[in-house]
């Protein structure tokens, strides 16, 4: 199969729409597909099997044109958008790709159909734009429940989650104390561990809030803040950090935090497998499209986190992660599941064979076969239609 990729996020470009493209494509060409992909200026391929055009600078109509010649230059089987609204600078224009690609399957993976927070003012407009999306290309794939509860009324859509972009793959030598002390937790310290970027979906105020309060509870805790603060595509996050730097000195809890700043996946590894609790406490629920969450269910590490909004089925609180709960004044909280991980170590050992049991849901030899096994209908389909 001749297969077409077309990324506003691709490595070395911080984000996780661009490490699942770069997995996915990675694994195509590894079973003998031909891999184009279509890509921002920043974007980078060493493998000689996936082949990597890298123009854009702006998503605008040219963009538009110079994808279809690509298409056809190539003349690829399948298109696959990836899509993320910030991953092509907020432009509209992208939506309307299918107007440009009359002559091949246009299948579109939609990584997430909340509106975004970095675009408010779009109102009704963008709802309408994506749902134009959907309806005109040839296939949707969507990564959550969420979203497919919001498009099951489609022809061609399939469910197909995201894996962990983060191996389990230790560093040579890898030494759990050492990494401990890294993080800066010694033997009797609770190691919490939070991953991923800062945004508003993220909950990282309360996870804040709450470890600061069992601190002053006189619980042994620390805290290590895993990754870059915000990715290349969504720079707009920058004062949610800003807002986070105040909460942590008015918290005072500086010296009870480390944060690590963009390290390679194998250290990102380390850490994940030197904390005693990952704590995710998502203010959208657990979900599907949380490639952090993916990355500790990978590592098989006790998770702390908040309920999906829609019913999940592989996610089950007290069995493969805690799910945070309310306190007195209706608010989510997430210390009740730390103390109860900090005071009941069976509790954490049971929760790991929990997850070890989940992780087959989101393997990536799974995730590649569901994906080309989609390509394939939607082709076969257009071709009775045509």
């Amino acid at each position: 199969m001749r297969i077409g990729i077309i990324t506003g996020e691709y490595p070395p470009m911080q984000g996780g729409v661009g490490a699942y493209t770069r997995i996915l494509a990675q694994h195509y060409a590894q079973l003998g597909h031909d891999v184009f992909l279509y890509a921002d200026h920043r974007a980078r391929e060493a493998n000689p099997h996936i082949h990597l055009t890298a123009p854009v600078k702006r998503w605008n109509i040219k963009t538009l044109l110079h994808i279809r010649a690509w298409a056809s230059q190539h003349q690829l089987d399948v298109v696959n958008l990836q899509f993320e609204t910030a991953a092509y600078q907020m432009s509209g224009w992208i939506h309307f790709l299918p107007l440009f690609l009359p002559n091949v399957p246009l299948v579109t993976t939609f990584h997430d159909l909340l509106t975004p927070y970095l675009f408010p003012k779009a109102g009704a407009l963008r709802g309408k734009i994506v749902n134009y999306l959907a309806h005109r290309s040839s296939g949707v794939i969507v990564t959550n429940h969420e979203d497919y509860d919001k498009q099951s009324h489609l022809k061609q859509i399939a469910l197909i989650p995201i894996g962990s972009n983060i191996p389990d793959t230790l560093p040579a030598e890898y030494d759990r104390p050492t990494w401990r002390k890294k993080a800066g937790a010694n033997e009797d310290e609770f190691l919490i561990a939070y991953f991923g970027f800062l945004n508003q979906s993220k909950g990282v105020d309360r996870l804040l809030k709450d470890t600061a309060d069992l601190l002053q509870a006189g619980y042994k805790l620390k805290l290590v803040l895993i990754g870059d603060r915000v990715g290349t595509s969504d720079s707009a996050n920058i004062h949610y950090a800003q807002t986070i730097d105040k909460l942590i000195a008015d918290l005072q809890l500086m010296p009870f935090i480390t944060w690590t700043g963009f390290i390679d996946e194998a250290e990102v590894s380390a850490y994940l497998q030197s904390a005693d609790a990952v704590a995710l406490p998502f203010t959208d629920g657990a979900s599907y499209r949380r490639g952090t969450l993916m990355a500790a269910i990978q590592h098989n590490r006790p998770i702390i986190t908040t309920a999906p909004k829609v019913a999940i089925p592989q996610f089950v609180d007290q069995e493969n992660m805690l799910f945070a709960t309310s306190d007195h004044d209706g608010n989510l909280t997430i210390a009740p599941c730390i103390q109860a991980l900090y005071q009941q170590p069976a509790l954490a050992s049971s929760l790991q064979a929990g997850t070890q049991s989940l992780a087959q849901y989101f393997q990536w030899d799974s995730i590649t076969a569901q994906t080309l096994d989609f390509f394939q209908q939607v082709i076969d389909m257009r071709g009775k239609i045509s």
